[in-house]
């Protein structure tokens, strides 16, 4: 479990808005390792992990997008049935609130994005508590 950088873009609802930002990572050589994007009616906000948060902030925000980076825990354990809950079961037991979480696996290794409202705090508690 570590803490990590990630970037938050908006993004207008529109065609070819997400093709514009991988065209900057693109063109700048960074690679996406993790995403999700969330929707509402007028905007999307596309949440990413990139190689290189500080060039990739610094292009997308020339390029006009609005973006922020932000603190996240990415916890890594096996993948398996009842890992998830178990993370989760010690946060939620410790009374840390989750403001979203996405995860992503391949072959026997999960990966689980988490932004707490207080990451230092929940980097603690995973630690003390190695749920994985």
């Amino acid at each position: 479990m570590k803490t990590i950088k990630q970037l938050s873009v908006f993004i207008e609802n529109r065609t070819g808005r997400i093709n514009e930002v991988t065209r900057i990572l693109e063109v700048g050589g960074i690679n996406m390792s993790a995403f999700s994007l969330a929707e509402t009616p007028d905007f999307g906000i596309l949440r990413m992990i990139v190689s290189d948060v500080e060039a990739a902030h610094r292009a997308l925000k020339e390029a006009h997008f609005g973006v922020n980076v932000t603190d996240v825990l990415l916890v890594t354990c096996a993948n398996e049935p009842g890992t998830m809950h178990r993370i989760l079961e010690v946060l939620a037991r410790e009374q840390v609130f989750i403001e979203y979480m996405y995860a992503f696996s391949e072959g026997e290794v999960a990966n689980v994005i988490i932004r707490p409202t207080d990451v230092a705090r929940a980097a603690e508690i995973l630690q003390s508590h190695q749920p994985c």
